[in-house]
């Protein structure tokens, strides 16, 4: 299919249509809207990314009250950012918002740079949340291209040329630059880019599609064709695996816990976990002598990770004296470890083997 601007639509159009109608429809109630401050814009482009809207919301006032400027950000120890981060997942985003804080603080004295080049050379900003915070903050003439706006576009434009190939997406991304507004940019580009992220959060996405309320339904070549939910093309699919983990909750009679922080890169790299092994007998060898007796199993589950299933498998374990298990870590007191950065289901765990 030839991909084109669809007939009774041009380029000015597509881009007025969409900003009309985010002034009467578009999401106006989110704590990280009607602000230009790119510190906000930033951090909430960083929290959503694979992170569905109703999450962000409950961590984003937490966060902007701990933390309500790049330089607070960038002067707090990692391990207070990771601890408030606990729960969001993909804990590789804090570690680098931590980092780009630091160097928007000491590179450009705690102001970020106003374009999107600039940006995108900071630690974990991408070529889209570049774009978003600069178009957003800054009026640039910047597109951006996440999941949502991909949708938006390929329907559009019935483009359906195969996104799993680097080439194609670069075609698409200079059809997004293409559609951009061309008058008056500084002032309607912030609310263009809202536009184009709410209209694929609220009306057109991924499943059963609300064509009718859509202001570019009459020219989406998708509509026209009855196949949205054909669009976007994206062959190449994640190959999942799965994985059998074992973890020993040791604790002190007086509720320490025994943690050790997580290697980075790797799964929940750089939080701090309860040890982890590959079977039950290698967990009960890390116990001190005599202390398997009194090993006690809790219930299993599994955690959902974007390209892995696991299936943990909690030991409990009281441990007194001078015993402790042979992993790394320490006792951490019960009063202590509620503040650190740990994985959502150790976290979840932790709370309930807490109960008698």
């Amino acid at each position: 299919m030839k991909t084109q601007v669809p007939e009774g639509n041009g380029i000015d159009g597509f881009a007025s249509l969409l900003i009309r109608w985010q002034k009467k429809h578009g999401r106006h109630d989110l704590p990280w809207q009607g602000t230009q401050d790119p510190y906000r814009v930033w951090l909430s482009e960083i929290m959503l990314q694979q992170t569905q809207v109703a999450t962000v919301r409950s961590y984003y006032p937490q966060f902007v009250t701990r933390f309500p400027d790049v330089q607070s950000l960038a002067n707090a120890p990692l391990d207070d950012v990771l601890g408030l981060w606990s729960g969001l997942g993909y804990y590789s985003r804090a570690r680098h918002l931590h980092r780009c804080a630091q160097q928007v603080n000491s590179q450009y004295a705690g102001e970020f740079p106003g374009s999107a080049a600039l940006l995108q050379a900071l630690p974990g900003i991408g070529p889209s949340t570049a774009a978003a915070v600069a178009s957003i903050c800054f009026g640039e003439r910047v597109a951006i291209l996440d999941g949502n706006v991909k949708r938006v576009l390929t329907r559009y434009l019935g483009f359906d040329a195969d996104l799993a190939l680097v080439q194609n997406e670069r075609v698409l991304w200079q059809h997004a630059t293409d559609l951009l507004p061309r008058a008056d940019v500084q002032r309607s580009m912030p609310h263009y880019t809202q536009a184009v992220m709410d209209l694929g959060a609220t009306v057109c996405t991924a499943k059963q599609p609300g064509c009718a309320d859509c202001p570019l339904h009459a020219c989406c070549r998708a509509a026209l064709l009855h196949c949205p939910e054909k669009f976007p093309v994206k062959t190449r699919k994640l190959k999942r695996g799965a994985q059998m983990l074992w973890l020993l909750y040791a604790q002190t009679p007086l509720g320490a816990v025994w943690l050790g922080r997580r290697p980075a890169p790797g799964v929940w790299g750089g939080l701090y976990c309860l040890p982890l092994f590959e079977s039950r007998s290698d967990l009960l060898a890390a116990l001190p002598a005599g202390a398997c007796q009194t090993a006690r199993d809790l219930p299993s589950f599994k955690h959902v990770l974007t390209h892995k299933d696991l299936y943990l498998h909690p030991v409990r374990v009281t441990l007194t004296g001078d015993g402790k298990p042979d992993a790394a870590g320490a006792w951490v007191q019960a009063r202590r470890w509620p503040h650190l950065g740990l994985p959502a289901p150790v976290r979840k765990l932790l709370g309930y083997a807490q109960c008698p």
